[in-house]
């Protein structure tokens, strides 16, 4: 039944195949790229589905299309415009090669929507003849797309989606084909919840969430299982939906608890509201705390500065792999990278290194060769795979600044 809904929306696509996009944004279709060398600018035709050579690719060379899925619009566009851009730049410093091979990408807006991942993914394997994807961004896309590659032994590696059920059925058993190069919801929660009360001092806290998105139900639970193993207190466990947009009613409520601290751990534009709306009702002074979602440009700084979250690197960190990433990206693009460009950065160099070691476009060997990957050196620090296909790696704790800047706070290891 499986291999029947990959064949079934396969043909669906076919009617969307003469719908092309930009490269920046493309509307629900895709983009077909060839590969130039170092410094150049990539070219190539602009397809739904077809594949298509760059200029610098002759009939003799050895080719492996890869695919990138994103959210370059919709309500976490941002998120999906610093992947592509980490995406890029990866692919450009490599030269576009990777061992033998030469690299050819398509790239795909899902729009932050799960259909429409699944039916790039499927696009992407079925026409493009992709062999391996990188993406998507968010775990609610990630977890439906990365069943359709596992299923078509296809590699694919997320740079930010966080989710246990990433890389693992329901069940616990694991995608073998499935890998990510940031940490997963568990650690993130337990990181907040130890620096909630160790750092901050609290002892009750209010929690909200999204009970349709598993990447906040899963910070919210780990936060919660941590926080009280350390001797806190849950006082408001508060659940929302995806279309909520009034918080006013239930942050009058909570505020009548008088929680030492709220964590919030959403995407940017719910936070957003969130936050605002708790500085309505009085909880302004009052510690917010959230995960890696929060990262963004569109977030409210202002209603949110003075507060903490989560996330994989920070721009002013001082170890040279940083400092040296955070320069090549700002020289092309003109202002520094945040956590989605640099985890799709090294997922993308993951990729091209497992492509590399492996030297073929069997997408088998290209797995094993992630799989037993040892010490990659990125710029989230160096990286090994566990046996869920999960890195081991620290988290970093940001400040928020009115300023639209984050201070660097502390690095926390597993």
């Amino acid at each position: 039944m499986k291999r029947l809904l990959v064949g079934l929306l396969a043909v669906s696509m076919l009617v969307l195949a003469a719908c092309g996009g930009s490269q920046s944004q493309p509307p629900g279709g895709s983009t077909s790229q060839g590969g130039t060398p170092q410094g150049g600018t990539p070219q190539g035709g602009t397809s739904a589905g077809s594949s298509s050579s760059g200029p610098s690719t002759s009939a003799g060379d050895k080719v492996i299309k890869i695919g990138l899925i994103a959210p370059l619009t919709g309500s976490v566009k941002t998120f999906g415009e610093s992947s592509q851009k980490g995406f890029l730049l990866a692919l450009e410093q490599a030269g576009y090669k990777a061992g033998d091979f030469k690299i050819e990408y398509v790239s795909g807006d899902d729009k932050g929507d799960s259909t429409e991942g699944v039916n790039l993914a499927t696009r992407f394997i079925t026409q493009d003849g992709v062999k391996a994807i990188v993406g998507s961004v968010t775990s609610g896309v990630t977890i439906p797309v990365s069943r359709i590659a596992n299923e078509n032994k296809i590699p694919m590696i997320t740079g930010t989606a966080t989710a246990e059920g990433v890389t693992v059925e329901e069940d616990g058993t694991r995608k073998p084909f499935i890998f990510r190069a940031c940490f997963i919801d568990p650690f993130q929660g337990q990181v907040a919840a130890r620096f909630a009360l160790q750092e901050l001092g609290v002892k009750t806290a209010a929690v909200f969430y999204d009970r349709g998105n598993p990447y906040t139900v899963g910070l919210a639970e780990s936060f919660r299982a941590e926080f009280e193993a350390g001797g806190g207190q849950i006082v408001a466990w508060q659940a929302y939906t995806e279309a909520d947009t009034d918080f006013s009613a239930v942050m009058t409520n909570v505020a009548a608890l008088k929680p030492d601290m709220l964590y919030l751990p959403d995407y940017y534009n719910k936070v957003s509201l969130l936050a605002k709306a708790a500085r309505d009702k009085g909880l302004g002074d009052v510690p917010m705390l959230g995960g890696d979602g929060w990262d963004s440009e569109d977030l409210d700084f202002e209603a949110l500065a003075g507060n903490y979250f989560t996330a994989h690197y920070s721009a002013d960190d001082p170890s040279p792999a940083v400092q040296k990433f955070v320069q090549e990206f700002e020289a092309k693009y003109g202002h520094k990278p945040d956590s989605f460009a640099a985890l799709t950065y090294d997922a993308t160099n993951i990729l091209l290194e497992a492509i590399r070691v492996a030297n073929t476009d069997d997408t088998d060997a290209i797995r094993q060769a992630m799989q037993d990957l040892k010490g990659f050196q990125a710029v989230g620090g160096s990286i090994s795979f566990d046996e869920k296909g999960n890195p081991i790696k620290a988290a970093t704790i940001l400040k928020v600044s009115a300023d639209k800047t984050y201070e660097f706070v502390t690095t926390v290891n597993p």
